[in-house]
């Protein structure tokens, strides 16, 4: 009979590691702990409502009241606060522990009450997580755990589950309502994921540019930033893209941007 283990100790490299990062468990972009404790929750909607298109307006018109936006740059600033806590708590869970959740749309769950966010992210308690044969996880036999053959295989299943079941489909889902190309979105994926392998650094075993390399061509966006130093020689991320922030009514020059002030 296989061990019991609860599924918050399935995630618990990665809460660490937030906590580590943000001194917190209170994030403005994700449920405390990550697991939605109670689904029947009427707040919490599964994520396919985005790319099914039931929420969607919900998001793009909630993004452009907050910055007084044009629909193009509301699209791409939603785009770029969805992805970036989406994809934290897996490129964290990898680069921390090998361990990767599999963040499919039915599992993601979302809620617009939190007046600081734009939107707040959870997962459900039954969500997959990918781990190699060397994790303890393996030999669990809990049915959330996907053991995969190896560091190739995690890699796989990381793209498969983020970007192809996930983000494509919602990018095409944008693309249908606003008329905002995907270079300018995809570049907010690879920055967001930088920053975040970045502002764990002091937490997480290895070299940051090594996992931002990896994560990046796993993904396909290596080509949208470039690390370069900073003014005290720290790596810094240089977008080759733009989120459109300039654009606002105040307009915001983000560190990084390819536009410069």
């Amino acid at each position: 009979m296989p061990h019991r283990i609860a599924g918050a100790d399935l995630l618990a490299p990665i809460t660490s590691t937030l906590r580590a990062m943000f001194g917190t468990d209170d994030l403005p972009g994700l449920a405390p702990g990550l697991l939605v404790p109670e689904i029947s929750d009427a707040r919490w909607v599964p994520t396919t409502r985005l790319i099914d298109g039931t929420h969607l307006p919900d998001l793009l018109d909630s993004a452009k009241h907050r910055w007084s936006a044009s629909p193009h740059a509301a699209a791409a600033l939603a785009w770029k606060a969805y992805t970036y806590w989406l994809s934290l708590p897996v490129v964290l869970g990898w680069a921390s522990a090998r361990r990767v959740p599999l963040l499919h749309p039915d599992d993601v769950l979302m809620h617009f009450e939190d007046q600081r966010p734009l939107l707040t992210l959870g997962f459900r308690r039954s969500v997959a997580v990918a781990v190699l044969p060397s994790d303890p996880l393996a030999l669990s036999g809990l049915p959330e755990v996907r053991v995969v053959r190896d560091e190739a295989a995690l890699l796989a299943a990381l793209r498969s589950s983020l970007l192809d079941a996930h983000l494509t489909p919602l990018l095409d889902a944008i693309h249908g309502q606003v008329r905002v190309g995907p270079r300018t979105l995809l570049g907010s994926v690879s920055s967001g994921i930088a920053h975040g392998i970045l502002r764990a650094a002091d937490v997480l075993p290895g070299s940051t540019a090594e996992h931002i390399d990896t994560l990046l061509t796993t993904l396909g966006v290596e080509d949208l930033i470039e690390l370069v130093p900073g003014p005290s020689g720290e790596l810094t991320v240089q977008r080759k893209t733009c989120c459109l922030a300039f654009t606002l009514p105040q307009p915001k020059i983000c560190a990084g941007c390819c536009i410069k002030p």
